[in-house]
């Protein structure tokens, strides 16, 4: 894998785990809550307070399987080579912008190139799946002239 694929899959993986700390602290947070609340004399106020945690909590629980089933997502291309066409861990070089094809990240930089992570199933990063260098693609009133895989 290059340096430079190395950076930005490192990159992701920092995004995703700083994501998954993020959903613990929250979960954490919300069963301290749950669990401080006393009874008192309004007993409806207390059962809302509990539900309310537990829907967060459950919510949380929901958002930390997601970005675990990224993160092995990620794995899956950690040593993904360059092809002829554009697949799941690719590094596309465009005109009109460079694209990883890994997770959902949004903006990466690296040395002050910019780079959009995006997953294989968000719809811009299934319009680049299985184009070759040379193919133009169109997405959302934008054209893309793939000029490198890597």
């Amino acid at each position: 894998m290059s340096t430079l694929k190395s950076q930005l899959y490192q990159l992701c993986l920092n995004f995703i785990q700083n994501r998954i700390e993020n959903i613990e602290y929250s979960m954490l947070q919300a069963r301290q809550a749950s669990n401080d609340d006393t009874k008192s004399s309004a007993g409806d106020k207390y059962e809302t307070t509990r539900e309310m945690m537990q829907q967060e909590m459950d919510r949380n629980s929901k958002l930390l399987y997601e970005a675990g089933q990224q993160k092995i997502a990620l794995q899956q291309i950690e040593n993904v080579d360059a092809a002829k066409e554009v697949k799941n861990g690719s590094l596309v070089l465009t005109s009109n912008g460079n694209f990883y094809i890994s997770i959902s990240a949004g903006e990466l930089n690296v040395d002050g190139q910019k780079f959009i992570a995006v997953s294989q199933a968000a719809p811009i990063g299934r319009a680049f799946v299985g184009a070759k260098i040379g193919d133009e693609l169109s997405f959302n009133g934008n054209k893309y002239l793939v000029k490198e895989i890597l």
